[in-house]
């Protein structure tokens, strides 16, 4: 790997970026996220999309609701993907059943934990 490729993934592996509904959103700019954006059902697909190509996060979380507007392909992409990490988080208006730990441990790290 080249240095100057080197360097750009280090500098870029502690940007975060936070996408999805008011109620996700809010919260990290009140802990001074910068890189927030609110975006409705119509607007989402395209901002995490533009966040995952343009190279500057090393994690992006959105609203778990922005997974159903995404296309089927790129979301198997994202889900495999580690560089940008893309993590889905339940908000508080939602009333859908929650990820396992054990599901997201498999997603997210790609181990499975067995539940006895």
């Amino acid at each position: 790997m080249s240095e100057q490729l080197s360097k750009q993934i280090s500098d870029n592996a502690g940007k975060l970026a936070i996408v999805g509904d008011r109620e996700l959103v809010i919260g990290y700019r009140l802990i001074g996220i910068d890189d927030t954006f609110i975006v409705d059902s119509g607007e989402a697909s395209k901002k995490i999309q533009e966040l995952y190509s343009s190279g500057e996060f090393g994690l992006i979380i959105a609203s778990d609701s922005v997974r159903s507007s995404l296309p089927i392909t790129f979301l198997s992409s994202i889900e495999e993907s580690i560089e940008p990490l893309v993590l889905f988080m339940p908000s508080q208006k939602e009333n859908k059943e929650e990820e396992s730990i054990a599901a997201l441990a498999k997603r997210v790290l790609g181990i499975k934990i067995e539940v006895s």
